[in-house]
């Protein structure tokens, strides 16, 4: 399954009072696993970033005074989340962004039922915790040292960590030649526990076959 992290950084609050996305970051997963596929894009407002946001993500109006409008980057985003779930810390916020900037360049809208809030399943498994981005990388000891300030695409990596965590694992299939000095077959099944770096190789179906058939020479054996 093709999976995209995403996250924004904006002026304010609310659109409806003006306020613009001023970041954009995403990051691809394939069944669970980091593909090295990213967007990212920092976007001119045109408007002044307030001191209230300036705080929290460190991005000030001259910094972003050079870069792309969102209608320069509309298209190239739309093709990076096309065929693929969004993943969203707190989605309602960034939809609520995101679907008012491509509704002014009279672009489809991203429907809010259709993606996965990270938020929402981290206030259902741990009702009455702190879930915020910070919370939940203190919990499922995901390293946010260098998290000074927010910034969409970092936090969209961090998101990342939290969502294979909050979905109990990952299931990830390898493509080694060698692994210790063994062969692994091509699309080999690892299963990935997210707890101790531990793995446990699943065998395939002619693998299982192939041990069944081993097993039952040395039970004949002892029937005889």
């Amino acid at each position: 399954m093709r999976e995209i992290i995403l996250d924004t950084e904006t002026t304010g609050l609310d659109p409806k009072d003006g306020h613009k996305v001023i970041e954009i970051g995403g990051v691809e997963m394939i069944n669970k696993v980091i593909t090295g596929n990213k967007f990212h894009y920092y976007i001119n407002p045109e408007r002044d970033v307030p001191q209230d946001a300036y705080r929290i993500h460190g991005i000030s109006s001259e910094f972003l005074k050079d870069k792309p409008l969102f209608k320069d980057i509309a298209n190239e985003f739309i093709n990076f989340i096309q065929n693929a779930k969004l993943v969203i810390h707190n989605a309602p916020f960034d939809i609520k962004f995101l679907n008012y900037e491509l509704t002014l360049l009279n672009l489809p809208s991203i429907d809010l039922a259709g993606v996965i809030d990270t938020l929402a399943i981290a206030r259902r498994t741990f009702p009455g915790a702190r879930a915020n981005l910070d919370a939940l990388c203190k919990r499922f000891k995901v390293d946010n040292t260098n998290r000074q300030f927010h910034g969409a695409l970092k936090d969209a990596y961090l998101l990342s960590e939290i969502y294979v965590e909050l979905s109990g694992g990952r299931q990830v299939r390898f493509s080694l030649k060698e692994m210790n000095g063994n062969i692994l077959k091509p699309e080999q099944n690892i299963q990935y526990t997210g707890k101790g770096n531990k793995i446990v190789v699943i065998p395939t179906n002619s693998e299982l076959k192939e041990h069944n058939a081993f097993l039952s020479k040395f039970i004949n054996l002892k029937t005889i």
